[in-house]
């Protein structure tokens, strides 16, 4: 995405690269098809800025790949995302040791499949070759900034979200790495979220920019997204709702609660973000969509496949007559950290239609969501909820978000918030703005919308609903301990 800052320009470019499935939770992407992508997204948009200067690249990623390089920094493997579950195993038996606990007061991360971390443990033990043959571990952030700059360096947020970083130091945990088995020299050095670095000359002719651009290494997705959104100060809270969702708070210093299970991640070295992230968002109901209603995704086309879903389930009345949700499709994150707990349909009766099961799902996905709110709550107060995300381009999906969080929900920059945070964020890291609130204001943060309308009937019927979701968890998990699929 390309901004002029203090204006309303701006240039949006989308590319989009699958998410594979080589075998059942392994969920990988291929790097190199994401370098081409950003490659190609990158040169619209200066193609679009046109004569005018470019101040600098700012990168954001997703949080929790891990790509093992060898010494010429070609790739070992696919990237494995956060969503990949490979590692379960390795994650329950840092939990049955008494370590999970240990390590997340360390370096602010819950014991996961999700993390690189836990992730390492797995090669380790399970793919002795590529641990062998391996002299980097990297995430996608670090790929990007390789293949942008020409060093291989990562930045306090990616590296905070790894669970190798001891938040205190902000450098790598030796304790953390001793459970790896990885050692600090095959990780990349800490670089602030602030650093620049000058774009390399291949790349940018590849891209049609200036060589030597700076590139500001920036930070991940998440905290991002906070100052995109401008949840930056006291009671309020950043939502965004992609694939996955997330909600969070800034706190000045990192802040760490171990029984509620919520996460802390670096935006920069004064502010954090807390809270938590479920695996289940958007892409349930894409998945419904998908595998309920294939003839309705395909006479819709490109034209807004999703719309055309959810359209069904609006015509389903709020709670979706007695049909409910737990929306556990890949390896679950917050609020249960419980990835082998599996998704099901509860109360389904014989009056309930596929409109019923895919408006279930959206409700399934908003209680987690103010599930997720109501932990940050307790770490600090939440009085109201700023959110970004392409769902909400959906009435459906706003109205039973703001009905479900009961908060008032502004909505920021459509899809865009990490996007406005990275930019935002360079705005600072250059010296064009004083403070990161009024870096995030010359993207728009503070243009928020008007709250979400909410009926106080769908509050209601939410709040009813929110107050079961624990029990009929805890009932499906003992369900699922004495339920052997078959083969």
């Amino acid at each position: 995405m390309a901004f002029a800052p203090g204006s309303s320009w701006r240039r949006v470019a989308i590319r989009e690269y699958a998410l594979l499935e080589p075998a059942p939770g392994r969920l990988v992407q291929d790097p190199d098809a994401i370098v081409r992508a950003t490659a190609s997204a990158l040169a619209e948009c200066s193609a679009a800025v046109g004569t005018a200067e470019v101040l600098a690249v700012s990168v954001s990623t997703a949080m929790h790949g891990l790509i093992a390089l060898d010494a010429d920094h070609v790739p070992l493997t696919p990237l494995i995302t956060w969503a990949d579950s490979r590692a379960t195993e390795e994650a329950s038996e840092l939990h049955r040791s008494g370590r999970a606990a240990e390590l997340h007061r360390l370096t602010g991360c819950p014991a996961h499949p999700m993390t690189p971390l836990v992730k390492l443990v797995w090669f380790a033990r399970h793919d002795p070759a590529t641990w062998a043959a391996a002299r980097w571990w990297v995430g996608l952030k670090e790929y990007l900034l390789w293949w942008l700059t020409g060093r291989l360096v990562t930045e306090l947020s990616s590296a905070s979200a790894s669970g190798l970083l001891d938040m205190s130091t902000r450098d790598w945990s030796p304790v953390a790495l001793a459970v790896s088995g990885a050692d600090a020299d095959r990780l990349p050095p800490i670089l602030p979220t602030t650093s620049t670095l000058p774009l390399a000359s291949g790349t940018a002719r590849e891209v049609g920019l200036p060589p030597g651009t700076a590139v500001v290494v920036g930070a991940a997705d998440g905290p991002l997204s906070n100052l995109g959104t401008g949840a930056l100060a006291r009671g309020e809270a950043g939502l965004s709702l992609g694939t996955s969702g997330a909600v969070r708070v800034a706190v000045d210093e990192p802040e760490v609660d171990v029984t509620g299970g919520l996460f802390c991640y670096a935006l920069t070295d004064s502010v954090w973000v807390a809270g938590g992230a479920t695996s289940n968002g958007g892409g349930v109901v894409r998945w419904a969509g998908r595998s309920l209603a294939p003839d309705v995704v395909a006479a819709a086309g490109d034209e807004g496949p999703d719309a055309a879903v959810l359209d069904l389930a609006s015509a389903v009345p709020a709670g979706s007559e007695g049909l409910v949700m737990l929306p556990h499709l890949v390896a679950e994150r917050a609020p249960l950290w419980e990835p082998n707990l599996a998704g099901a349909w509860l109360g389904l009766g014989g009056r309930h239609t596929r409109a019923h099961l895919v408006r279930a799902a959206v409700e399934g996905v908003c209680l987690q969501m103010r599930l997720l709110l109501d932990r940050v709550d307790t770490l600090a107060p939440v009085t109201s909820v700023r959110a970004t995300g392409g769902v909400f381009r959906s009435a459906l999906w706003r109205e039973v978000m703001a009905a479900a969080l009961g908060r008032p929900l502004h909505l920021v920059g459509d899809a865009e918030g990490t996007a406005r945070g990275a930019a935002a964020l360079a705005l600072f890291a250059l010296g064009e703005a004083a403070t990161l609130t009024a870096a995030g204001a010359q993207f728009g943060a503070e243009d928020v919308s008007p709250p979400v309308p909410t009926d106080p009937g769908l509050v209601a019927v939410y709040d009813r609903l929110r107050a079961s979701v624990p029990g009929l968890v805890d009932s499906l998990a003992r369900a699922a301990r004495g339920f052997t699929p078959p083969g």
